[in-house]
């Protein structure tokens, strides 16, 4: 990462610390410059970088540069994220920066070319100033160099660590990521803030390395629901059918269907008490609980899962064994050379049970305002060599969900544990709506309070 600049001093030095929605009216109404804020958020980097360790590629003079021509643009042609930062997964392709997919095989590679959503995030307006780090091809759980902003000595999650642990560490107000199990999900959640999986499909991977087509999602992090509000609209994220307007729902109206699932076995002390804490709340505030069981057809869909992943990875990566086997983990390599020897007829099997399996679970959650569910078995773990595993997140990815991680509860050693909402396909909006609801109650009285 070069360092001129970093540390360069300005009278809003303490601009890092707001969100996206707070910053969109400065720069609109000129309180602020974009490379006034910038500058906030390369300060911040350069105090915190040797802490954190969160990027893979961060040039300041390029941000710099970049927020000066931003200032420039006219005010008719501004975007709904004019000036706005966003850090970039490195296995996004982005133009200008390089592309490494934390892999020697691509050190130093520049595609030329924006990934579509970098492409829509660039039209709205958006300042894309860095990429962080990822597990290799974004599809082991060995971590990477990058530690939790709340304890250095615990893993942020994967894959997609540095965009979760900038946007904790007040680096940056938003990142965007992938999610193949649970990677937005489960770093979100060990890092204390706002994680989304939108609907699968519903925006484009086009020049996003692939581990699944099957399931592979892009997603975002934020420090509030209003900022995942905003990355939503600049997506056009819509869910089909809805009113053009609706009652003001509140946590008394909703009815929550709380879902431990088949891996619930699995859970350590920290989510079993956050669950148990998150029904309490709700129940004060009124709203109706159910605990639910989902119908014995779904025991099987981590397996399924697992499936589906492994075969799509075997095309995935053939690429990669073929011409930089080398620079390939063995665990991507494995997948390549069908280690588990699964059958292309297992394959399709799991494909299209899972399929089934989508439908079946909408007839059951659409009986709710929204389904509350583990978003990891208990807080960060220690060290930085496991990311943590994805087991209450990689059935969602398959069933193609939106979830939200809602970052309420602490474990015993003071770090961070989310829960998420789950809706049905293309309730996105719906989604966020009863975030804003479910979400303040949670984040009131569930105990987890990040410190600046």
């Amino acid at each position: 990462m070069a360092a001129n600049g970093l540390a360069s001093s300005n009278a809003h030095s303490d601009l890092h610390y707001s969100t996206a929605s707070e910053i969109v009216p400065l720069l609109k109404s000129g309180v602020i410059t974009v490379e006034q804020y910038v500058r906030s958020l390369l300060a911040r980097i350069h105090e915190r970088d040797d802490h954190v360790q969160a990027w893979a590629y961060l040039d300041p003079d390029y941000a710099i540069c970049e927020a000066k021509a931003l200032d420039q643009v006219p005010e008719d042609r501004r975007g709904i994220l004019h000036g706005i930062p966003i850090a970039v997964k490195d296995v996004i392709n982005t133009k200008d920066l390089p592309t490494q997919h934390h892999s020697p095989s691509y050190q130093g590679s520049r595609p030329g070319i924006d990934a579509t959503p970098i492409g829509v995030l660039r039209a709205a307006g958006a300042l894309i100033i860095g990429k962080t780090t990822t597990t290799q091809f974004a599809a082991i759980n060995i971590g990477t160099k990058t530690r939790n902003p709340h304890d250095p000595k615990r893993t942020p999650g994967g894959s997609s660590s540095g965009s979760a642990a900038a946007v904790a560490d007040y680096q940056v107000p938003l990142a965007v990521g992938t999610q193949t199990a649970g990677s937005v999900i489960r770093p979100a959640s060990y890092c204390g803030i706002y994680g989304m999986k939108p609907t699968w499909n519903a925006i484009s991977t086009e020049g996003l390395k692939i581990f699944s087509i099957s399931v592979d999602t892009f997603g975002f992090f934020a420090r509030s629901l209003e900022d995942l509000e905003l990355l939503a609209d600049v997506f056009a994220l819509a869910d089909d059918g809805d009113p053009p307007t609706e009652e003001p729902l509140t946590v008394d109206k909703c009815k929550v269907g709380i879902l431990k699932t088949m891996v619930w076995s699995r859970a350590g002390p920290g989510t079993v008490a956050a669950m148990q804490l998150a029904v309490e709340i709700l129940k004060k505030y009124g709203a109706a609980v159910t605990e639910l069981n989902l119908p014995g057809e779904f025991d099987s869909l981590p397996d399924y899962h697992e499936q589906v992943v492994a075969g799509d990875a075997r095309a995935s990566f053939l690429g990669e064994y073929r011409m930089h086997r080398r620079g390939l983990d063995q665990e991507l390599a494995d997948y390549v050379e069908n280690k588990s020897n699964m059958s292309w007829k297992e394959h399709l099997h799991a494909k299209d049970r899972v399929a089934a399996l989508r439908s079946m679970f909408e007839s059951f959650a659409e009986q709710y305002t929204v389904i509350v569910t583990p978003s990891v078995i208990d807080e960060a773990p220690l060290g930085l060599e496991y990311t943590g595993s994805p087991a209450f997140n990689a059935i969602w990815t398959s069933l193609h969900l939106p979830v939200v991680n809602i970052p309420a509860f602490k474990g015993e050693h003071g770090m961070p544990i989310g829960i998420s909402l789950v809706l049905p396909r293309y309730r996105d909006k719906r989604l966020l709506r009863v975030a804003k609801v479910i979400g303040e109650c949670l984040t009131r009285d569930g105990g987890w309070k990040a410190e600046s």
